[in-house]
C-alpha cells in the first residue's frame, strides 16, 4: 500500500518541478520584455563641494528591453529638480551645460554614457549635504517603459 502513494507523490513532485522550470526559463528567456532590462553601470553621485546646493551623477545605461526607447526625465527626492544636462562647446569655444532637449533616444542594445564632461544627471536645489556612501534612490522616466527606479551610491572621491 505504501509503494502505490509514494509513486503517487514522486509524480506529483516530478509534475511541480516541470512547472516551476517552466516558468523560470519564461521569466529569464528572450520573450520578457520588463523593464528589469535596463542595466545600469558603475553608477555614483557626488557634488563639488560639501555645501554645494547642485550635484551631478554619472552612469552607463545599457538598453536590454527588446525595444528602442528614450530616457525623457529622472527624479529623486534628494533634490526640488533633476534634469538631464549635457556639456556643449558655443562657437567661442566656451563650454557650457544645459539640459538636453528631447531626452536621450537608447536603441535597444546600444548603451549610453553618462559621464563627467559629457552628458550626465544634474541634482539642483540638494534637500541635504551629500555623504560618502550615502545610496540614493533615482527614478530614470521612460518614454516607452515608464519608471524604473535605481539606487545609486555617493562617492565623492572619484
Amino acid at each position: 500500500m505504501k509503494q502505490p502513494k509514494l509513486a503517487v507523490g514522486l509524480v506529483v513532485l516530478i509534475a511541480l518541478l516541470a512547472v516551476v522550470m517552466a516558468v523560470v526559463t519564461v521569466k529569464v528567456s528572450p520573450l520578457d520584455q520588463s523593464n528589469a532590462a535596463f542595466v545600469v553601470e558603475e553608477p555614483f553621485l557626488r557634488a563639488s563641494l560639501p555645501t554645494s546646493t547642485s550635484a551631478a551623477a554619472f552612469l552607463v545605461l545599457r538598453n536590454q528591453t527588446g525595444r528602442d526607447d528614450r530616457l525623457i526625465g529622472v527624479r529623486s527626492d534628494l533634490a526640488e529638480r533633476v534634469e538631464l544636462h549635457s556639456h556643449t562647446q558655443d562657437a567661442d569655444g566656451v563650454m557650457r551645460m544645459g539640459e538636453i532637449a528631447g531626452g536621450v533616444p537608447l536603441a535597444d542594445g546600444a548603451t549610453h554614457a553618462f559621464v563627467r564632461g559629457g552628458d550626465h544627471l544634474m541634482f539642483m536645489g540638494l534637500q541635504a549635504p551629500l555623504e560618502q556612501g550615502q545610496r540614493v534612490a533615482v527614478t530614470l522616466e521612460f518614454e516607452t517603459a515608464g519608471d524604473v527606479v535605481i539606487t545609486v551610491p555617493v562617492d565623492l572621491t572619484r
